[in-house]
Parts: C-alpha cells; structure tokens; sequence
C-alpha cells in the first residue's frame, strides 16, 4: 500500500495505471495458463478416444463370434499348396476351404497388432502370447484376451461390471464374409448381361439399366 498515492492527480494516475498493468498481467497469465490445461485435456481426451476406439474394433475382431469354430488357424496359402503338392489328404479341400480362415487369421493379427500398441499391460502379455503362437504355427484362443478387452473397455467407459450370474459363453473371432466369390459372381453377371447387350444391341453398344428391364418384362 506504501507504492500507493493518492496526494496528488498524478500520484493518482499512475498508482491506477500500474493497477491495471498489473491486474493485466494476472488475467492474461491465468488465461494462457487456462488455454494450456484445456489443450492438454483436450489432447489427452483425443487419444484416449482413439484408444478407446481401436481396442473396441480389436474386440470386435477377436471376439464378435459366440458359435462355429473359436479358434484362428495358423495355415497361410504357401502351406496349402505345400500340401496340395505334396498330395496330403484334405490338401485340395484345404485350399478351397481355407479363403475365410486366411481372412480371419489376418484380421486377428492386426488386431494383435493394435492391441500390443495401445493396450495394457495385461493385454500386452495375452496379445504377444497369441502372436507368438500364430508365429509357431499353433491354433490360438482368444477368448481370455476378449474378457481382459471388454473387462478393460466396461471400466473405462464407466460401466457396471459384468453380473456374476450372468454366464457368457466362450467368444472367438468374427468370422468374415466371402467377398472374393461374390464379387466374380457380380462380374460374371455382368459379363452375362454385357453379352446380352452385345446380341440384341449389335455393335457392343451397352443398353441402360431402366430399358434392360423394360425389355426384359
């Protein structure tokens, strides 16, 4: 209070003009100091979300199938050939069959892969296991890890945990749809309709979809 003086108009002025330098100062670092945190949470918010998002797709992944066959198939397409040519039983039935275990073991091992990136301690050790299991060629189970993920997961997003009472059955990985046979089916289609176009039309000319089906009628 002894800086303060009020004696005189300009000890007036300039007491009220270093209050407000002052007072200045003190908003404008509490600001920076406010924006700061905000970005810090905001920053830690994003990745948690991000977090959050890839070990739930991983789940999914690994997890998304309660029925049929739980466990993911190490064999990758050189094996089956290997066999095919080596004329082992089931080698030819192996290579038609084993497009959607291919898919599922790819599908499961970037889930691995994600899961050893963000996830804890705990899924760190159950992924690398399974890893190293597909690495040695040996069926893996992955319903430990999917109670670990959505233990984790159920936590994280404040949920209730799981009843006691409530039995879930052993979940294994989802099991992905065909798209190799559908999408030459697709084209097959559209080589049949192509050649329609191509005797009715002459020239090879294409006929639109709304006239196709007028004609067709």
């Amino acid at each position: 209070m002894r800086y303060m003086d009020f004696s005189s108009w300009q000890g007036a002025m300039t007491t009220i003009i270093g209050l407000a330098v002052f007072t200045l100062l003190g908003v404008g670092i509490r600001i920076l100091m406010m924006q700061t945190i905000q970005q810090r949470r905001e920053r830690m918010n994003r990745q948690i979300n991000e977090r959050l998002k890839t070990l739930i797709a991983a789940y999914r992944t690994l997890g998304g199938s309660f029925t049929g066959q739980l466990t993911v198939d190490p064999t990758h397409l050189r094996d089956l050939r290997e066999r095919a040519g080596s004329g082992e039983e089931g080698g030819s039935d192996g290579m038609a069959s084993s497009d959607r275990s291919r898919r599922i073991r790819d599908a499961v091992e970037a889930a691995l892969a994600d899961i050893l990136l963000l996830g804890t301690e705990e899924h760190c050790r159950l992924a690398a296991q399974a890893a190293a299991e597909l690495a040695a060629g040996r069926p893996i189970h992955t319903a430990e890890l999917v109670v670990s993920l959505r233990t984790f997961i159920r936590a994280a997003l404040d949920l209730d945990p799981m009843p006691d009472e409530v039995m879930i059955p052993l979940q294994g990985p989802t099991r992905t749809q065909g798209g190799g046979g559908r999408a030459k089916g697709e084209a097959g289609g559209g080589g049949n309709r192509g050649g329609g176009g191509m005797d009715g039309g002459g020239g090879g000319m294409p006929i639109p979809a709304g006239l196709g089906h007028k004609d067709g009628a």
